[in-house]
């Protein structure tokens, strides 16, 4: 049947008074709506009559029709409300565009209603009893002149006076869909019918994508409505359909409910903003999947460490190790190393004290009173008795969790694949003036990346004379350096940083900047692992009586003790705050907000608060500032009020703080609400330290999502303002961390070239964050980069702040020889908190040069350390299914060899020409003669040789060079033909696809998706995510090869105290018994000549050192005919000596004050040699 042409005359029976005609002319308006429902627009009235007339019989077609007309006149509200109330004639599986729409539009209203209707359970912080808690804001006090940037004074038209609709923000927890700013895009639904028909048909949606097994889209909407039942319902559905046959699972791959609810712990952990939403769904995840039979206990371990439920983490735990199969406890030891990764240090120990000690019990003494017996606090009251098996069990649980099993496999892997570069230190330090304290410190930090965590403190030693340059606080960045170099090492720290460590009082060990240095790297060596190192950092921070020794003292007990809450050490640092010192004021305040870390401790923040207005010294509001904003880490919506007043405070510092404090609180959310105010501030703030923190704390909140940086900051790294441009340098440098991302690169390239000094340093420092880890295959930029770094360094022409970054970025980039990432999230992709921190207190290093040591939290190794149900670690490979060039180290620097003068050709002058012809024609007319009479031999010889006489000495020497050159020439061609022949086969070689790698090998983050586990004995108990990785033993009787750890063959010897007595005689002895053998000689020959040299070198030796086995290490170098002692494995087998060898420079104190002016550079010895003195003689 042909459509209608026009409605006209089916109009006119809407106004007749028979039903039947009414109905026709519905069902053939209905059916032709999309010709000609511009006539039909002009009846809506009487078609809105016959859907309100009850006695109607078709209503519901009435407003199927009303629904399509008002969809054309794009009035889609009133559109979905007659859709709604059409009923079943509302068919949602049409695939017209009318149905999609109205779908869409229906489900948005759900979602706004629902959402509406969500009551959540907010864990509200105890208010503040300053006016920093208050609960009435006065709206005069925020529109101030110096703080223009308040929203009260933003005018309508800005960003943040505007009413979002943006879909982002649906899941914003300030985001309510009945305030009358809202977009009129969703209706307001009064009705309750209409109300019970959205219901409907939504649920009639929901029943269609459970049937066809859609259920990732129903899940998407229940978490979008805020809406637990539905999510609940879902998840049990997906279960039952398994049950019931409907769906079928492969064997091996998980269920349809495992996968839900993995993909609503990805949604939860990535996408959901509000933190109260967040918990009430990792809860229902976790009820949910303790309901399952065999659940997925790494999902439960992600949820109890962000729900902070110790008590739920240490009965999965208990549940595992009571079945008693080996796999079950592979699967424990896997998830004590992912809740060890992820929990804080006062989580651990909760779930430590919660499990059994592992230790037997010990017997009582007899005869003991019944009132002795009563425990202490914090001890058991019984101890259980467990078989011998599971005792060993839960002892390696215990060390897992206190982070001992994980820190030794990280030292271990970085010590033995040390891949440092040290002619790039090298360069560095010959580059840079030692006596120039920003360029010493400059050296330090790029010794201290470049070997963080390999204990390798080689360089230390082998320029003893370049530390001695060291003064004052170079002198305490460079002590504390070898908490850098030595971090993880914890059970040597004490024997290793004896010599430089405080003295009981009354007994003076020489520099008190060594000795406050020596704090710093005692605190850094047990960074976030202070349960051996609190008490003794307590204790010598309480002991100090000089500010420069609490400064480092208070460094080293927050690093230590990050997170642990203890209100005991609050106090004393509160104390040494409180007396208002310039010097450790700053560290102290730094020192309070790591160790209330993340806890949003309402006291803390309030003392901290009113102290800040108090004091008069910039520093301690600094310190104060950065320390409120590390107790509200992770806090989001809850530290609103407290980010809020800080930005209104008049004082930049205080304000300079509140952007801090909206950094940590939302780091890693992506939140829409931070990143508008961020932004804000960023173009609006009168002072330039708060816009250049705005900026660059995008990077914290987006490093999630590090390829939306690049574009959100494209047009402030153009901005007029210095300090804004350094921002974004730096934001793309945290944001994109590791990442090589190239639209990153591209926008820091022309920075480098930047006219201002300090962007450029934030330009190299971001690019070699950057590309960290990165090679020519990889990202084709990096040697362009790496040179330019070296260049920037030695150039004499630019700036000190330039040059101090570039060698902070040729550290950076080659972080824990070259086996180090930065990592602000963990492998299994929760925030990783120290290094987080790290991070935020190295950006401060703009203020204060030692801060640059924090860095070191953030590098996270990067490797797969297979271990086996002992805890061993098996000789087993991985396979890689790539070229071994993509992920390979990038090549070291070649040393250029210092090439002799390069031989000229020799003049011949026309004198010399002449003799030469007249030569030649007396020899042609003397063979001539030959032929006609019979000359003697000796004749001849004689002839021939007065011939060679009359040449000119110096052609023979052009003969001699020539061939000399031609020989050369030729020998250099065969090698390199030789070299370009063995690199031709070995590329070949590499170009094949899929290689084995061996266990403790560095793996890459994106090498990760490459690397299987071939067919074999052992088998992953996971999917390999970085760092320890338990494996399953399909032959556990029979016997295994494990890997050699050399860390159990270094011992690390107690560094002697620099200045102690000691007799010479036996070395003096020895020198003046050698010195006599070379005299007796007559004559010194080359072998002599390296002995005397040697003889030299441990004269200076004793000097520095007269505990050294001079003696002994002269009879070691006399067998070995070796000039000195080196090899790989130097820096850990040696870190006791190079703490020795360094002591007596470090120790040494200051003969010049603080602010005494540098000496001027000597000029440089001339040597001349005795031909020279002769030439000018003459």
């Amino acid at each position: 049947m042909p459509g209608l042409v026009t409605a006209t005359g089916v109009l006119a029976f809407l106004a007749d008074e028979e039903p039947e005609l009414k109905v026709f002319a519905l069902k053939t308006l209905n059916d032709d709506i999309d010709t000609v429902w511009t006539e039909v627009a002009g009846a809506l009235t009487q078609i809105e009559a016959l859907y309100e007339d009850e006695s109607f019989p078709e209503r519901q077609l009435a407003a199927l029709v009303l629904a399509k007309v008002y969809f054309h006149l794009q009035a889609y509200n009133e559109s979905m409300t007659f859709a709604l109330a059409a009923g079943p004639l509302f068919k949602l599986d049409a695939p017209s565009e009318f149905e999609e729409t109205i779908i869409s539009k229906c489900i948005d209203q759900y979602i706004a209603v629902s959402s509406l209707h969500h009551t959540p359970s907010k864990k509200d912080l105890p208010a503040l009893s300053t006016d920093l808690g208050s609960g009435a804001i006065d709206s005069s006090a925020l529109i101030s002149p110096t703080t223009p940037f308040s929203q009260s004074s933003v005018p309508s038209k800005s960003l943040l006076a505007r009413a979002s609709s943006d879909d982002n923000t649906i899941l914003d927890p300030t985001f309510q869909p009945t305030k009358e700013t809202r977009s009129a895009s969703i209706a307001q639904v009064h009705d309750t019918a209409t109300q019970v028909a959205l219901l409907n048909v939504i649920e009639r949606l929901f029943e269609n994508c459970l049937k066809e097994g859609k259920y990732r889209q129903v899940v998407g909407i229940a978490v979008e409505a805020k809406n637990l039942d539905v999510l609940r319902r879902v998840i049990k559905r997906a279960s039952e359909d398994v049950k019931s046959g409907k769906t079928k699972v492969q064997e091996g791959s998980q269920g349809p409910a495992e996968e839900l609810m993995d993909y609503a712990l990805s949604i939860c952990m990535d996408i959901v903003q509000e933190r109260g939403f967040r918990t009430e769904i990792l809860r229902l995840i976790l009820d949910l999947l303790n309901d399952i039979p065999n659940p997925d206990y790494f999902a439960i371990a992600k949820c109890v460490v962000y729900l902070d439920s110790d008590e739920e983490a240490s009965r999965m735990l208990r549940q595992l190790v009571a079945k008693g199969e080996q796999d079950s406890i592979a699967i424990a030891y896997q998830i004590a190393f992912d809740i060890y990764d992820n929990g804080t240090q006062e989580f651990l120990g909760k779930v430590i004290k919660a499990l059994p000690s592992g230790e037997p019990p010990k017997p009582k003494a007899e005869g003991a009173a019944a009132e002795s017996e009563p425990l202490l606090e914090g001890q058991e009251t019984s101890e259980e008795e467990l078989p011998e098996e599971v005792a060993k069990v839960y002892k390696n649980i215990r060390t897992i969790l206190d982070g001992s099993k994980a820190i030794k496999l990280n030292l271990e892997f970085l010590y033995r694949n040390n891949h440092t570069d040290m002619s790039i230190l090298n360069k560095v330090r010959d580059s840079l003036d030692g006596r120039n304290s920003i360029f010493h410190s400059a050296v330090t930090f790029c010794n201290a990346f470049m070997n963080a965590g390999t204990t390798n403190d080689r360089f230390f030693r082998d320029n003893l004379e370049w530390l001695g340059r060291a003064v004052n606080w170079s002198k305490f960045t460079a002590t504390a350096a070898l908490g850098v170099l030595h971090r993880g090492n914890v059970t040597q720290s004490r024997k290793l940083l004896e010599p430089y460590l405080p003295r009981p009082s009354g007994v003076s060990t020489g520099s008190i900047y060594s000795q406050a240095g020596a704090l710093y790297a005692y605190g850094l060596i047990h960074a976030n692992h202070g349960a051996d190192a609190l008490a003794y950092l307590h204790q010598q921070f309480k002991d100090a009586d000089q500010e420069v020794i609490q400064h480092g003292g208070a460094l080293g007990l927050g690093i230590a003790g990050m997170g642990t809450g203890d209100q005991r050490i609050i106090e004393d640092l509160k104390e040494a705050l409180y007396s208002d010192s310039a010097l450790n004021g700053e560290a102290v305040g730094a020192a309070m907000g790591l160790i209330m870390l993340g806890t949003g401790h309402a006291a803390t923040i309030d003392a901290m608060f009113t102290y800040a207005h108090e004091t008069q010294h910039e520093k301690i509001v600094r310190g104060i500032a950065l320390g409120i904003a590390l107790i509200m880490f992770g806090q989001q919506e809850g530290a609103d009020r407290t980010v809020q007043m800080l930005l209104a405070n008049p004082d930049p510092i205080l304000r300079y703080g509140g952007v801090l404090t909206l950094a940590m609180a939302y780091c890693g959310t992506g939140s829409n609400k931070a990143i508008r105010k961020l932004l804000h501030l960023a173009v609006s703030d009168v002072n330039d330290d708060v816009r250049r923190v705005a900026v660059m704390s995008l990077g914290f909140i987006l490093f999630r999502k590090p390829g939306s940086v690049p574009r959100m900051v494209e047009l402030l790294a153009e901005s007029y303002n210095p300090h804004v441009r350094y921002g974004s340098a730096m934001a793309l440098g945290i944001a994109c961390a590791g990442t090589g991302l190239d639209e990153a690169i591209d926008l820091l390239e022309p920075m480098m070239k930047d006219p201002t000094d300090f962007v450029r340093q934030g330009a190299l420092i971001a690019l070699a964050m950057i590309l960290v880890q990165q090679n020519e295959a990889m990202n084709p930029k990096v040697a362009a980069i790496r040179k330019t770094l070296k260049k920037v360094v030695s150039d004499r022409h630019e700036e000190q702040m330039t040059k101090f970054g570039a060698s902070l970025a040729l550290g950076i980039i080659d972080a824990g020889g070259r086996n180090c990432t930065i990592g602000l999230q963990t492998q299994t992709g929760n925030l990783n908190m120290a290094g987080i921190v790290g991070m935020a207190v190295f950006t401060q290093y703009w203020y204060w040069f030692p801060f640059s040591h924090f860095l070191s939290l953030s590098f996270v190794p990067t490797s797969i350390i297979a271990l086996d149900s002992d805890l061993a670690i098996p000789n087993t490979k991985f396979h890689c299914a790539t070229r071994p060039s993509l992920f390979d180290y990038p090549p070291e620097q070649e040393v250029k060899v210092e090439e002799g003068p390069a031989l000229v050709t020799t003049a011949v002058l026309s004198t010399t020409a002449q003799a030469k012809r007249r030569a030649q024609k007396k020899e042609k007319a003397q063979r001539r003669e030959s032929m006609d009479i019979d000359t003697p031999a000796v004749s001849k010889t004689t002839t021939s040789q007065a011939a060679a006489e009359d040449k000119m000495d110096i052609d023979e020497d052009k003969k001699v060079a020539a061939k000399s050159e031609e020989s050369k020439e030729k020998k250099e061609g065969d090698d390199k033909e030789a070299t370009a022949a063995t690199d031709a086969k070995k590329k070949a070689e590499k170009e094949k696809v899929g290689y084995e790698i061996e266990n403790m090998s560095r793996i890459l983050p994106g090498q990760l998706k490459y690397i299987s586990f071939p067919a074999g004995r052992y088998k992953p108990v996971k999917k390999p995510t970085g760092g320890p990785l338990l494996l399953f033993d399909s032959q556990p009787s029979e016997a295994k090869s494990l890997v050699e750890e050399k860390l159990n063959k270094v011992t690390t010897e107690r560094a002697p105290v620099a200045g102690a007595s000691g007799s010479n005689e036996p070395r003096q002895a020895v020198a003046q018994s050698l010195l006599s053998q070379l005299q007796g000689t007559g004559a010194f020959n080359r072998s002599s000549m390296r002995e005397l040299s040697e003889l030299l070198q441990l004269n200076q030796r004793m000097e520095l050192d007269p505990n050294a086995d001079v003696a002994g290490e002269l009879e070691e170098r006399r067998g070995r005919g070796s000039g000195a002692v080196s090899g790989r494995g130097a820096g850990a087998a040696g870190s006791g000596a190079g703490a020795a060898a360094a002591a007596a420079v470090l120790m040494a104190i200051d003969e010049d004050g603080e602010g005494d002016e540098e000496a001027q550079t000597p000029a440089e010895f001339e040597y001349f040699t005795d031909a020279e003195a002769d030439d000018e003689e003459c």
